[in-house]
């Protein structure tokens, strides 16, 4: 059997949004933003033999991925689309539609609703997460990695600062909304039975920061530069090495970080009639 590897922390999110699906054996699934495959593969693994998967996103690089990980498999099927436009997925032909942290990157997402409920068929389910990130900008603005109080939040305020100047639209699709939106986008579509399970925490003790070199690597959003590009645009060379004096070693302490967020698992159905 196909097995697809995610961290941990990803599966969980796979598991409430493949939870909130309700699947049957022989469903059809279009994940929406498949990425490189983590819900739809998840998926895969609990359908039937007759059960199928279209993993559907904007990026060639993507699918190809989805693609070789899929290994030939005859239940997958691929198709380069956008969440607010499903062109090459028909009327009500998918009996369940699954996105994870697709939404927040469109700037069009009431009409993905409509598109959503446009593909699913008669009694067809849609099970969505999405990060509130409007929540942690209101609550938690500024702090990048969850420090709290330290002595480098003069470089730490510059190095925010540059991601704001660089991601400036980018910031403003995913703080756009929050979860009454999503209710709305869901009823507005024609959706019925919508639920949303919501969770938020403020300050929230949190992992260490493992290793700061490969943190440094990694961006906020695919649309953001990483770290450390925005710390090089932002600092100068002594001051880039007070910060990597700090941050390694506050790394090799195990010091927890903090975390301030909120989300939302949202399930919907599209009625028999």
């Amino acid at each position: 059997m196909l097995r697809a590897r995610f961290a941990p922390e990803l599966e969980s999110l796979r598991d409430g949004v493949l939870a909130g699906a309700d699947l049957r054996p022989d469903d059809v699934v279009l994940d929406v933003g498949c990425g490189t495959g983590l819900v739809g593969f998840g998926a895969l693994q609990r359908l039937g033999p007759d059960g199928r998967v279209i993993f559907s996103d904007v990026s060639p690089e993507l699918l190809d991925e989805c693609r070789r990980t899929a290994d030939g498999d005859e239940r997958c099927s691929f198709v380069r689309a956008a969440a607010e436009d499903l062109t090459g997925v028909a009327d009500a032909s998918v009996d369940v539609v699954s996105t994870r942290s697709v939404l927040m990157y469109s700037d069009r997402k009431a009409a993905a609703f409509a598109e959503f409920f446009r593909v699913l068929r008669p009694g067809g389910r849609v099970s969505l997460f999405e990060p509130i990130n409007r929540f942690a900008a209101r609550k938690g603005p500024g702090d990048l990695f969850g420090l709290g109080r330290t002595p480098v939040d003069d470089l730490l305020t510059r190095v925010h600062d540059a991601f704001r100047r660089t991601t400036q639209e980018a910031e403003r699709l995913i703080v756009d909304f929050d979860e009454r939106d999503l209710l709305d986008w869901a009823v507005a579509a024609g959706f019925e039975a919508v639920r949303l399970e919501y969770r938020a925490q403020v300050d929230v003790p949190a992992e260490p920061i493992a290793d700061w070199a490969a943190l440094k690597q990694t961006a906020p959003n695919p649309l953001a530069p990483t770290y450390g590009e925005a710390i090089a645009a932002a600092l100068t060379v002594d001051e880039r090495d007070r910060l990597d004096t700090y941050m390694t070693a506050r790394a090799a302490s195990g010091a927890p970080t903090r975390s301030t967020m909120a989300v939302a698992f949202l399930t919907a159905s599209r009625s028999m009639n």
